[in-house]
């Protein structure tokens, strides 16, 4: 496969919970590697639920000879948790990580000494100096519990000035949103990289059930056009190759400084797009 791309590429797992999914996952990150990621990052389930698992994918992808990068969530964390879990993803030679709030796992209180996701970015720069490149999340289309478009630019612009490197952020369907975004962050004095996170569309009940619980929007013409083909997965999944891989053209061509896929653990449709790139 051709893998002169116009912009660096980043990947994006889950933990696999079972031994099947791990295998799978091993083969599916064979092909995707003839992207030549610039890092891959594994994430973290609510509450900090799948860390053994994270931990272990990212092991793997170590011993792969690819960069990884751990996500790294603060609900209900102690700074005597994080500091732990700090020095042993350090030992494993974990330089990237992706400092985020995190979800409470059901059932719980907020509770822990981190309330948003810039403490969690200067306690780790407090503690380990420039020992990780610490990535952000960013909202192009605002974060669901904000309470303003103006507070979400402000809690961005306060995570980065807590000593984030730079930013990945919520998949989205319309590029304007991404360059407005980065536009009114950079007025604000923001200036470290805004990657764009991609997700390739392959199931129309799974991509409306994920956005309606983060908040990504589906402009109203794609919802329409998938809901039209109905049970016509090959359609569903020609049109979704064809929305993404134009998104990614235009936000390449807008000066995107890269463009992260969140894979779901699947490799055909990242792949497809990348080539049509």
């Amino acid at each position: 496969m051709n893998t002169s791309l116009k912009v660096p590429v980043s990947l994006e797992f889950f933990p696999p919970k079972t031994p099947e999914g791990v295998e799978k996952l091993r083969a599916v990150r064979a092909q995707l590697y003839a992207l030549k990621p610039e890092f891959c990052s594994v994430t973290y389930g609510a509450g900090g639920s799948t860390q053994a698992g994270t931990f272990a994918t990212v092991n793997e992808i170590l011993a792969e000879g690819v960069a990884a990068a751990s996500h790294f969530s603060c609900i209900g964390a102690t700074r005597d948790s994080v500091r732990a879990e700090l020095q042993t993803l350090k030992a494993m030679g974990v330089k990237r990580l992706v400092a985020l709030r995190g979800d409470l796992p059901s059932g719980y209180g907020a509770g822990g000494e981190f309330q948003y996701a810039s403490d969690l970015v200067a306690f780790i720069r407090f503690e380990t100096g420039r020992d990780f490149h610490i990535e952000v999340a960013a909202y192009p289309e605002i974060h669901p519990q904000a309470k303003s478009a103006d507070v979400d630019l402000q809690a961005f612009v306060t995570k980065v000035k807590a000593g984030a490197d730079s930013a990945i952020t919520q998949y989205f369907y319309n590029s304007d949103a991404y360059f407005r975004f980065v536009d009114d962050v950079y007025k604000l004095g923001v200036d470290v990289p805004i990657v764009p996170g991609i997700m390739p569309i392959t199931s129309s009940t799974q991509l409306l059930r994920f956005s309606d619980a983060c908040g990504a929007e589906i402009p109203r013409w794609i919802r329409l056009r998938l809901q039209g083909f109905g049970d016509d997965t090959a359609s569903i999944k020609a049109f979704g190759l064809d929305v993404v891989a134009d998104l990614c053209e235009q936000l390449c061509n807008g000066g995107a400084p890269a463009l992260h896929f969140y894979s779901m653990n699947q490799s055909a449709a990242t792949l497809e797009i990348a080539r049509r790139l």
